[in-house]
């Protein structure tokens, strides 16, 4: 059902009504990692980081790029290691639990911080988590996690999906949400933030949101059925496309292709949640245009790792 909440006008003019642009007019501002005293390099919302705030002082956050780990499958053979965080079938799975254990101690200064992650499936589940789910033999099917329990880190992977990280400044609840373009149709986001009013009493005004790293739409070209899916779904569906001229290649000419900005698509499910403007943070960063600083499942035909996007209560 479509939200009762007003939404600005996004920015991108609507698909096949003004000239194709290029990719280089859509590609979002390289951000600057935060490089932890173990070299893992991780993207921070400054606001939240503030030494002295509010909020510094009780949450943990934090979205892993690809640069201070120890894998070695994806990278050259004279390259540094790699932030791998995902259990992939390239990698050892040994490997992959010391980069969790680098990512814990990257956020929050210790290495056994328990890290709650899920097995997503582009859907519109989200779980209420506690500690005792970093015990399971398996993650629990969905994309989306809550939880007000102190001392425990909820974890989305990406690769190229959009990761959002939510905190209630009152009541400290935090979650974390994995949206893909099918993921965003069916509201992740959206319905996240409705079940953290039911479980927990959240109300929008004391929300702050973070979006992260993903592809951008400078890369992200879709098929028409993408489109239809977003028209069907959301009134402003049509603003979120954009036709982008390809650069010409040997085997064909320059063409224009429709592209998709899921950050946008995921700012204006917040906002129709009823979060402000000002609430919203939003990284920057393409994961499939920028390799050296993200994996990107897209931009390497399908071998890349993962990175994860965390949040927690001290």
């Amino acid at each position: 059902m479509p939200s009762s909440h007003k939404i600005p006008a996004s920015q991108p003019a609507p698909a096949h009504k003004n000239r194709p642009i290029s990719q280089q007019e859509l590609t979002p501002l390289r951000p600057i990692p935060v490089i932890a005293a173990n070299a893992v390099h991780v993207l921070k919302v400054a606001a939240w980081d503030k030494p002295g705030s509010p909020i510094s002082s009780w949450l943990w956050h934090g979205f892993s790029t690809r640069i201070g780990g120890l894998s070695r499958v994806y990278c050259a053979d004279d390259a540094p290691g790699e932030l791998n965080l995902g259990f992939t079938a390239s990698d050892d799975r040994e490997t992959v639990a010391g980069n969790r254990r680098l990512l814990a101690q990257a956020v929050t200064g210790n290495p056994e911080t328990p890290l709650i992650p899920l097995r997503q499936i582009h859907s519109s589940e989200v779980f209420v988590a506690s500690a005792s789910d970093a015990l399971r033999p398996a993650p629990c099917e969905g994309d989306g996690l809550l939880t007000d329990e102190p001392g425990l880190l909820l974890g989305v992977q990406t690769a190229d999906c959009i990761p959002v990280l939510v905190a209630d400044q009152k009541r400290r609840v935090v979650a974390a949400f994995h949206a893909g373009w099918r993921g965003t149709v069916k509201r992740i986001v959206e319905s996240g933030i409705g079940r953290m009013s039911v479980e927990f009493g959240s109300r929008p005004e004391d929300l702050i949101a973070a979006i992260g790293p993903g592809i951008g739409p400078c890369c992200y070209a879709v098929g028409e059925e993408v489109l239809s899916s977003f028209e069907s779904q959301f009134p402003y569906g049509r603003d979120l496309f954009r036709e982008v001229s390809e650069p010409p290649s040997a085997d064909r000419h320059a063409v224009p292709s429709l592209h998709v900005d899921l950050v946008e698509a995921n700012r204006r499910q917040l906002l129709a949640a009823g979060l402000k403007p000002r609430a919203i943070a939003v990284t920057g960063g393409c994961t499939s245009c920028m390799p050296d600083l993200f994996f990107s499942h897209r931009g390497s035909h399908g071998h890349a790792g993962r990175m994860m996007s965390v949040i927690g209560i001290r």
